[in-house]
């Protein structure tokens, strides 16, 4: 599997939020199938998702402009929440 095909696939047919505090929002929502960090994600928010042990955490191999790049967006994405996948295959890295 293709990471960065596969959340480019979700974001088009699924609903994927892009950023801390949205994807915050999803976590207490319980809405969030899985959330993607960028490895500079800010420690304050890593630290969030470190007692979150109920929510699927990705980190991303690479930095919050290289994230941004991934998703199709011009500026750095940090966090984002998976809510629904829609016709990709990204949920599948929790069984991996």
């Amino acid at each position: 599997m293709d990471f960065e095909s596969s959340l480019r696939r979700a974001i088009k047919t699924g609903n994927v939020l892009s950023g801390q505090k949205s994807t915050k929002e999803c976590i207490e929502n319980k809405t969030a199938k899985m959330v993607v960090v960028a490895e500079n994600c800010p420690e304050e928010f890593v630290a969030y998702l470190s007692g979150k042990q109920d929510t699927f955490i990705y980190t991303y191999d690479g930095s919050s402009v290289m994230l941004g790049k991934a998703c199709g967006r011009p500026h750095m994405v940090s966090a984002l929440a998976v809510v629904d996948a829609g016709e990709s295959d990204i949920l599948s890295l929790k069984r991996a």
